[in-house]
């Protein structure tokens, strides 16, 4: 029993690292106050800001981003290719599972809370105050709304 524990401890002192340094080439720091915020992307509604604090979401691999939603911001009912594990660091999110955007049916997760979406399962979220989301997933990065006519994508067009 100690010399299969003892054996791995030793897988894990030696796999763990090297996944972690396949992860990331260089140590990194990001403090609040370095954070530059910008419009996000053009797949999400306007009026929200994002930074993306590691990696590049279109490309492969771990990347962590941060969203700045204000008060009365929504995004529609949508899906995105890869799991999602999003931190609530401030304010409140709303958030229904299902292809139907039903307000009575989202559940209010405040600060600290943590969520974890798996693949292709449909969500829509709704922004009751001024919020700060940290969402960390495998690009690249996608989300396909369930009605097309909701994709800010296509009302550029």
């Amino acid at each position: 029993m100690k010399l299969a524990f003892a054996a791995l401890a030793a897988i894990t002192a030696i796999s763990v690292p090297t996944a972690i340094a396949q992860t990331s080439a260089e140590h990194k720091i990001v403090q609040s106050q370095d954070i530059q915020w910008k419009p996000v992307s053009a797949a999400l509604p306007a009026g929200a800001q994002s930074a993306v604090l590691l990696g590049d979401p279109s490309k492969e691999g771990l990347f962590v981003l941060r969203l700045k939603a204000p008060k009365g911001y929504r995004i529609p009912p949508h899906t995105h290719p890869n799991q999602e594990v999003t931190t609530v660091i401030s304010g409140m999110v709303k958030l229904g599972m299902g292809e139907t955007a039903d307000p009575a049916k989202a559940k209010s997760l405040p600060a600290g809370t943590l969520y974890a979406l798996p693949p292709g399962m449909a969500h829509f979220i709704q922004f009751e105050e001024d919020t700060i989301v940290q969402v960390s997933t495998i690009g690249p990065w996608g989300i396909n709304y369930i009605n097309p006519k909701d994709d800010p994508r296509q009302k550029t067009q």
